[in-house]
């Protein structure tokens, strides 16, 4: 005869790791209450199921609405390191949303997410390091960060954190110094720069170069670079094997040999038969682009200053090339055409007709 069995799992599509949530209205107040709960796994589960809830900027907004920030910045310093972890993943979150990065500037929340980059567990350094990047993004967020005067924090960090914590660094003080160089270049960031040129993982290499155009961009910033011996390595990695990072190095030495100094210092580095090579056979635009620039930014000094004339001369291979660039960019072509006036005047004249129909 049949008997009735209570069975004691749990059904199987709830998950004990993340709280229920209420009907409505009522599932943000009731995760912020639990949010300032005593108990530990009451407010773990809360962080794990805004972690699902936040992705939608609507539930962002209400969010804000009922004083969630101000719960979010208690937890930044819980003593439970998981609790420091998910909230700092929570505001990661929201940073991604307008609304989220304007209340993590309006509540100075980027103080005590910085807090967390000494974090003794690697998964809250690396979500505090993801939320201040993505606040960066934006004109304010990097004012913010730099206002906070974390570049010097930032800068010391690439000497010892993880490769994947490094990239956001980087990230993070590409948009920085957009705002500011001037905090970069008194922690000596271009130094820190030029010895990851050299790292293991391209996206690293790639990184360091741009940031470095991006602190060459002021003239304390050209000095410093030649001062530092940046540009015999930068000249190098004008045939890394990977395109990104060739296009990166050549736009960091289009910042710096702007100067007669940097011109000189490139130029005894081998950067003019680089540069021919890569126009000559480098497939990737952004690539022959960056070098274009560079050679422009030479072009009305360099022959007047140095005695380089026949190298510059090897740039009549330039109508070749743009001839095989007829599908790709504007300004791409735009450049070819710049640099071919000096060597053929036939030629002159079809490259300008074909920029003038685009």
């Amino acid at each position: 005869m049949a008997t009735t069995r209570i069975t004691t799992a749990l059904p199987p599509n709830i998950d004990i790791t993340k709280a229920e949530l209420a009907y409505g209205e009522h599932m943000l107040p009731k995760l912020n209450r639990q949010l300032q709960d005593s108990t530990l796994t009451t407010r773990q589960r809360a962080l794990n199921a805004l972690c699902d809830v936040l992705h939608n900027p609507e539930h962002v907004s209400a969010a804000l609405k009922v004083g969630m920030a101000k719960s979010l910045k208690k937890l930044l310093s819980d003593s439970d390191g998981t609790v420091r972890w998910k909230a700092t993943e929570v505001l990661f979150i929201c940073s991604n949303h307008a609304i989220g990065r304007d209340a993590i500037l309006e509540f100075d929340l980027i103080q005590p997410i910085s807090a967390l980059f000494d974090d003794k567990h690697e998964d809250a350094r690396l979500m505090s390091h993801r939320a201040v990047e993505s606040v960066s993004h934006t004109v304010n967020g990097a004012q913010g960060i730099v206002d906070a005067n974390l570049i010097k924090k930032l800068v010391e960090k690439l000497k010892t954190e993880t490769d994947e914590i490094k990239q956001l660094v980087l990230d993070t003080l590409h948009y920085c110094m957009k705002v500011d160089t001037d905090q970069a270049l008194a922690a000596q960031a271009i130094e820190v720069f030029t010895s990851l040129l050299g790292h293991g993982t391209w996206e690293i290499r790639g990184k360091a170069a741009r940031d470095i155009m991006d602190i060459s961009f002021p003239l304390e910033g050209k000095k410093r670079a030649v001062k530092v011996k940046c540009l015999p390595v930068l000249v190098k990695l004008l045939a890394d094997s990977m395109f990104h990072v060739r296009a990166q190095a050549a736009g960091a030495l289009m910042s710096i040999a702007i100067t007669t100094e940097g011109k000189q210092e490139s130029i005894r580095e081998g950067a003019v038969e680089a540069l021919i090579t890569l126009l000559k056979s480098d497939e990737a635009t952004d690539v022959r682009l960056n070098v274009i620039k560079l050679s422009r930014c030479w072009q009305n000094t360099l022959l007047a200053e140095t005695n380089l004339k026949k190298s510059f001369l090897s740039f009549k291979t330039l109508p070749t090339r743009a001839a095989h660039d007829a599908e790709g960019s504007k300004d791409c072509r735009q450049g070819y055409h710049l640099e071919t006036v000096k060597s053929n005047n036939t030629e002159k004249q079809r490259l300008i007709h074909s920029v003038d129909l685009y």
